[in-house]
C-alpha cells in the first residue's frame, strides 16, 4: 500500500503542476497527449492508432480531435483507398503549441527530479519501467 499510495500521490502532485502550461493555453491534458503523440511519432496517425498511443477510447480520441480540428491545430484527411479511414497531422499551429509548452514542462520535469542524484534517477526509472512493462503485459492477458 505505502508503494502505490505513493506512486499515485505523486502522480497526482505532478500532474497538477504540469498542467500549469496547459491550462494557459487553453488545453485539456488529454488533449495535449494527442498533440504530443503525433509531435513524437512525426507523422500521420489514425485515430485508432492515436487511442493506443494515449491509452484513451476511440469515442474520447474522436471527441477531441473533433475541437482540435475546430482550434486549427490538427488536420484529417480520408484515406485514398479506405474512405473509413482518417489520417491525422499538426497543423503549423499545432505543432508551434506542443513546441512552445514542452520547453516548460521539461524544465519543471528537470526541477523536479534534481532532488535526487542522477544515479538515483537512473534506479527510479529503471524500477519503474519494469513496473510499467510488467503491468502493461498483465492487463493485456486480462483483457485478452
Amino acid at each position: 500500500m505505502e508503494v502505490i499510495g505513493r506512486i499515485n500521490r505523486c502522480a497526482a502532485l505532478l500532474q497538477q503542476a504540469e498542467d500549469a502550461p496547459l491550462r494557459r493555453a487553453g488545453l485539456s491534458r488529454a488533449e495535449f497527449d494527442l498533440l504530443g503523440a503525433l509531435r513524437r511519432t512525426g507523422h500521420e496517425l489514425t485515430p485508432g492508432e492515436l487511442a493506443r498511443e494515449t491509452f484513451s477510447s476511440g469515442a474520447a480520441v474522436t471527441k477531441r480531435l473533433k475541437q482540435l480540428t475546430e482550434r486549427g491545430l490538427v488536420e484529417r484527411r480520408g484515406d485514398t483507398r479506405d474512405r473509413r479511414v482518417a489520417h491525422v497531422r499538426l497543423t503549423d499551429s499545432g505543432r508551434d503549441l506542443v513546441d512552445g509548452i514542452l520547453p516548460e514542462q521539461l524544465a519543471y520535469e528537470t526541477a523536479v527530479l534534481s532532488v535526487l542524484s542522477t544515479d538515483g534517477q537512473t534506479e527510479l526509472a529503471t524500477l519503474l519501467a519494469d513496473l510499467l512493462g510488467r503491468l502493461e503485459g498483465r492487463m493485456g492477458a486480462l483483457r485478452a
